[in-house]
């Protein structure tokens, strides 16, 4: 089943399971069944070849759900061992049926030991769920030591025993899955910080509950989907001029830092902005202007006259290489009294953060973490612990779009379910990217006039574009510019 866009906290998934079985009529074992029969279609289809599991069952719904997988695969010819890490004895409700569902079967149970992980091809992991809620205990931490360190493949039943379904953060210690299969809905915590690197690869089954439920939760977080940039940024007229596409003002490069501005004006200037002027501190207009002949460029040799170059734009982007000095500050204050939409970046949010303004409706912010972290005087760490809560909090502060960078940059605006990308990979963290982003952003909102469309496609095609340099010559070593060598191919989708 193809993934949805929509991703819910764990205690929302509950509330679906609830709202089925109390609503519709469905038997939680039923349900659990489904999971079962869904697991065992992905061990198929993720590896043909194998013949011999493990199944490793805890004690509550997670370790019900392998037992029935554990049921179906023997069925099916597999060769399964089901060791548990809990007495059979603590099982209640569903799980205890789908044990004893087990042995009616003529299954056997023995408790882990690392050693029986040795004869298997695959680890189904179904010893924690979505309900654990605070730190691994002793016991079960070994247990998951054992699996990572086994060397065979993991499946993961809903999510890696022992991350957190909400943050993506491991509890103390967490199962390094292959692959996960998750159920019902997506859960949050599987895109959110370890969350990929520990689920894997993700499959999804609803348990044919989302066409018969008639009301789901407002999810916590949507994914970005391919089709967002089209929808964005349509096929052009074809009597269309320079015109139709917006003027694009960026505003940095300060003493000694023509590179940022740089990068931001051609990053504008690939995505299909129709005018990009680079206004910058004078000793920088050669290096801006040299190489990329299609920016215009301006010296500012006054604060001041930002306001002047800002009379035709319809969008500044301010920040790239701006510094923190006299000159910077006032080159801010300028461009913030001009009454223009703005995408607001690097020092020009540290200045922010040093001297806070009201907030506003027409701008939109991206700070990386440790730029969060500074706008809301916190540490980098406690924005990184619960970025959604970030973002949040950024929002009710400054108002406006925030897009909060990063592995799984998520965008937000007020009224707006947070968006979240899940593309993007870690060759990207190399000087110059923010830069490119922000000239992105600015470069759409310019053609969309809407600053929550822009943020949303402008992300996804900055990670979109990443992607495809990494793809071409590996994460290593890759820079800002092949980015940028991307991002044409990225908009003409």
């Amino acid at each position: 089943m193809r993934l949805p866009a929509a991703l819910y906290s764990s205690a929302q998934v509950r509330a679906i399971d609830r709202q089925a079985i109390e609503t519709l009529g469905i038997p939680g074992y039923t349900l659990m069944q489904r999971a079962g029969g869904a697991a065992l279609r992905c061990l198929r289809a993720r590896w043909p070849a194998a013949r011999r599991i493990a199944v490793v069952c805890g004690a509550g719904n997670n370790g019900g759900d392998g037992y029935v997988t554990a049921r179906l695969a023997r069925e099916a010819g597999y060769d399964v061992r089901v060791l548990t890490a809990t007495s059979p004895e603590r099982l209640r409700g569903d799980a205890l049926t789908a044990c004893e569902d087990w042995r009616a079967s003529g299954g056997s149970i023995q408790p882990f030991s690392a050693q029986a992980l040795d004869a298997c091809e695959v680890i189904v992991d179904g010893l924690l769920g979505t309900g654990l809620a605070g730190e691994v205990r002793a016991d079960a931490a070994q247990v998951i030591a054992a699996i990572n360190a086994s060397g065979r493949a993991v499946l993961a039943l809903d999510v890696p025993s022992g991350l957190d379904a909400d943050s993506g953060a491991p509890l103390g210690a967490a199962v390094r899955a292959e692959c996960t299969i998750t159920f019902v809905a997506l859960k949050t915590g599987l895109f959110l910080g370890a969350g990929p690197s520990q689920g894997g690869v993700l499959y999804f089954d609803d348990l044919a509950l989302t066409d018969a439920l008639a009301h789901l939760p407002v999810p916590q977080l949507e994914r970005l989907l391919d089709g967002e940039v089209k929808q964005t940024l349509p096929p052009r007229e074809r009597a269309a001029n320079k015109g139709d596409f917006g003027h694009v003002l960026i505003v940095g490069g300060g003493r000694g830092m023509p590179g940022a501005a740089r990068l931001a004006g051609e990053a504008c200037l690939r995505v299909g902005a129709g005018r990009v002027t680079v206004a910058v501190e004078p000793q920088n207009l050669a290096a801006v202007g040299s190489g990329r002949p299609e920016l215009m460029c301006r010296a500012l040799e006054d604060p001041a006259q930002v306001r002047a170059a800002a009379e035709r734009c319809g969008v500044i982007a301010i920040g790239p290489g701006l510094g923190q000095d006299v000159w910077a500050r006032g080159v801010l204050a300028a461009a913030l009294s001009c009454g223009k939409p703005l995408v607001v970046d690097a020092d020009a949010l540290n200045l922010l953060a040093a001297q806070p303004v009201p907030a506003r409706s027409d701008w939109v912010l991206t700070p990386h973490p440790g730029e969060a972290g500074r706008l809301l005087g916190c540490p980098t760490a406690a924005v990184q612990r619960d970025r959604p809560a970030a973002l949040s909090e950024l929002l009710a502060r400054y108002g406006g779009t925030v897009v909060l960078k990063g592995a799984g940059s998520l965008i937000g605006r007020g009224g707006e379910v947070p968006a979240l990308c899940e593309h993007g990979n870690p060759g990207m963290a190399s000087p110059g990217m923010g830069d490119v982003l922000t000239g992105i952003i600015a470069g759409i909102w310019a053609q969309c006039a809407d600053p929550w469309r822009a943020a949303r496609a402008g992300v996804l095609v900055h990670a979109l574009a990443g992607d495809a340099a990494a793809r071409r010559e590996g994460e290593r070593g890759l820079l800002a510019g092949d980015v940028i060598r991307e991002l044409r191919r990225c908009v003409n989708v």
